[in-house]
């Protein structure tokens, strides 16, 4: 990784939007920081589109793609796209309902396997707006070291489901839908253009990063993801100073300066 001061202001130019992680690069402790809000603000008014990616559940992400200026949120790491339709909120699924339900019954089941097999674990608190996945807590209301976090991932792999590691929880989902194939399903869908990874940024914090990191030629990774090097294997291009919502601030001012540079 190199310091976001070194990029390239041509790369930085031809970028036509901005795909982004949400928790720790665009909030601290759950609540967007002011400098993200004002530099997703400044975005817009540039008419730079933004596209938020996280593992959050649907429950918990629809009041801020309404509230935040984004073109949309897709939640539970793609299994879920919630954007503006008027005044209204539009929610839309990978797959249909009674997929859906079918698929809870098994998560229900992985999500019990873990809390009887892994001692101290507790699923994350925003679990009831889950629509289409399951998340453990590790870092956000109690802290779980490496051993225990393996161990619940160990356990959703055992039952079929992909699992990632985020800043905060550990996620396990039916199916093969992923950050990366979120970003592909949301610039097509809500912006209605197709999807050319060189034309977007990317800017996140943690392991369940690495498909964008690995796939986008233009990513950052906000000063925070100095935690998760270790279980890196794939990095990002760059990196900023400030860490969370401050230094998403940084990629933004940088964006804006080269554009109008």
């Amino acid at each position: 990784m190199r310091p976001l001061a070194h990029v390239d202001e041509d790369a930085l130019r031809a970028v036509h939007g901005v795909l982004t992680d949400v928790d720790d690069t665009l909030t601290r402790d759950g609540a967007i920081e002011p400098a993200a809000l004002a530099a997703l603000q400044a975005l817009r008014a540039a008419g730079v589109p933004v596209i938020a990616i996280t593992g959050r559940p649907a429950g918990w992400s629809e009041p801020f793609a309404l509230a935040w200026p984004v073109a949309a949120i897709v939640a539970e790491n793609g299994g879920v796209m919630l954007r503006r339709d008027g005044d209204r909120l539009r929610r839309d699924f990978t797959i249909d309902a009674a997929t859906r339900e079918r698929h809870a019954q098994r998560l229900a089941a992985c999500a019990a396997a873990v809390l009887a097999e892994v001692p101290g674990t507790t699923l994350a608190r925003d679990s009831a707006g889950r629509l289409t996945d399951i998340a453990v807590d590790h870092s956000e209301f109690v802290q779980q070291g490496e051993a225990t976090i393996g161990r619940v991932v160990d356990v959703m792999k055992r039952h079929g489901l992909t699992a990632t590691v985020s800043s905060i929880h550990v996620n396990g989902w039916i199916g093969d839908h992923s950050k990366w194939t979120a970003a592909r399903w949301a610039v097509e869908t809500a912006l209605g253009r197709p999807f050319e990874p060189a034309d977007w940024l990317f800017v996140g914090d943690s392991t369940n990063d690495q498909l964008m990191f690995e796939r986008l030629p233009l990513t950052v990774g906000v000063a925070n993801i100095a935690r998760f090097l270790p279980q890196l294997d794939v990095r990002p291009a760059y990196v900023t100073q400030a860490e969370r919502g401050a230094g998403f601030a940084e990629v933004a001012a940088a964006l804006l300066a080269a554009r109008a540079g």
